[in-house]
């Protein structure tokens, strides 16, 4: 019997001690030169907004404690003056955190959450290439200011040098999230990308953790995101349509069926879009000859002030608009959030190219129609 007993005070013993306050999180953390620092705030993070949720005072010798209530897997942000360090965490979590002010680096050391060890790993590719651009950066500058001005010439050295990190930068991005698709850390590394350049990469990711995370509104947005974009990616067939010509006269997409056509939507009031309309004119000229066909499509208001720009910025393609902004059907079903925005489709109906500009664009179509003869 005092076997029994023996046996059942030590397993009631370990149940208590392994037990964790399962309805919210800790993070006991340690902050070593913390100069003036009185106070450490809480900041809960997602893709689209950040916002204090809990602070405490720091202690004599630099110690903290947060308890907070995290009913699913989420960024959060601890604040120490200026310096921000980044967590992920749930409740049930028992993290350590440490970090020396003085570090101009940043560096901390976190425990009890594998993924915030993970965006710990995200950061550091972020840091990684940071610094390099911002080298880059103060180069231009100091050669600029010598020159007294800004310089075209200096800008095209160093733009596609800062291109080039940027590209890498992303690549890496892109393999980290594919390497961590069952870490939150994945998911919020992969929203870091340019959805411009990365949408079907982007799109691939939302389908491979369809059943991950399901509790966290953020993932959420995003998977809801991508699956109302996919049917207007490249590799899909583009959806037809209707819609009224400058002349009045309705256009339909299958009016282009066995041609190329770049739906090229633009506004007068666009200043980026007018800026880029020489850009396609150009393009046009050199490539309307060897197949490419544009129709434009404006988000303008107003019939006259749309024609006034047609006519100013000398656009000899067919132009259409149903005159609602955003709000117009082709607008809605190809989902234009911004402009300019485009779509090239190939001779099938298929999406080929989107949102292809300066001389990214002259790049595309050289290669589509400057394509070796076999």
């Amino acid at each position: 019997m005092k076997r029994f007993i023996s046996f059942g005070t030590i397993a009631l013993s370990l149940f208590i001690f392994s037990c964790k306050d399962s309805s919210t999180f800790t993070i006991s953390g340690s902050i070593a030169n913390p100069g003036s620092l009185k106070k450490v705030y809480l900041v809960q993070a997602d893709t689209t907004s950040y916002s204090i949720v809990d602070s405490t005072n720091l202690s004599e010798d630099g110690k903290f404690k947060i308890k907070h209530a995290a009913p699913y897997g989420n960024l959060f942000k601890i604040r120490a003056g200026s310096s921000i360090f980044d967590l992920i965490a749930k409740n049930g979590d028992d993290i350590t955190f440490s970090t020396n002010l003085s570090d101009t680096t940043h560096k901390y050391i976190i425990a009890g959450s594998d993924d915030s060890e993970k965006i710990r790993e995200f950061n550091k590719i972020n840091d990684l290439y940071g610094a390099q651009m911002a080298k880059l950066v103060d180069e231009y500058r100091t050669k600029a200011q010598k020159l007294g001005r800004e310089s075209d010439s200096l800008i095209n050295i160093y733009r596609p040098q800062f291109e080039i990190l940027l590209a890498k930068q992303s690549d890496a991005i892109l393999t980290f999230a594919n390497s961590n698709k069952n870490s939150l850390a994945g998911f919020y590394a992969v929203t870091a990308l340019d959805q411009n350049k990365y949408e079907q990469q982007m799109i691939a990711y939302a389908d491979a953790i369809k059943d991950n995370f399901k509790d966290n509104p953020a993932v959420q947005r995003f998977q809801r995101s991508m699956a109302e974009v996919k049917p207007v990616s490249i590799g899909q067939k583009a959806p037809d349509f209707i819609i009224g010509g400058l002349d009045g006269k309705p256009v339909k997409l299958s009016d282009y069926k066995g041609k190329y056509v770049m739906l090229d939507f633009w506004a007068s009031w666009c200043g980026p879009c007018r800026q880029e309309n020489p850009n396609v004119l150009k393009q046009y000229k050199i490539f309307n000859s060897k197949g490419l066909n544009i129709l434009g499509i404006s988000l303008d208001v107003d019939k006259a002030e749309w024609q006034k720009a047609i006519n100013a910025d000398k656009l000899t393609w067919t132009h259409a608009s149903d005159l609602k902004r955003f709000d117009g059907p082709v607008e809605r079903t190809y989902h234009i959030e911004a402009i300019p925005s485009n779509f090239i489709i190939d001779p099938n109906g298929n999406i080929i190219a989107k949102n292809v500009t300066g001389a990214d664009l002259e790049e595309f179509l050289n290669k589509t129609f400057n394509k070796p003869q076999h």
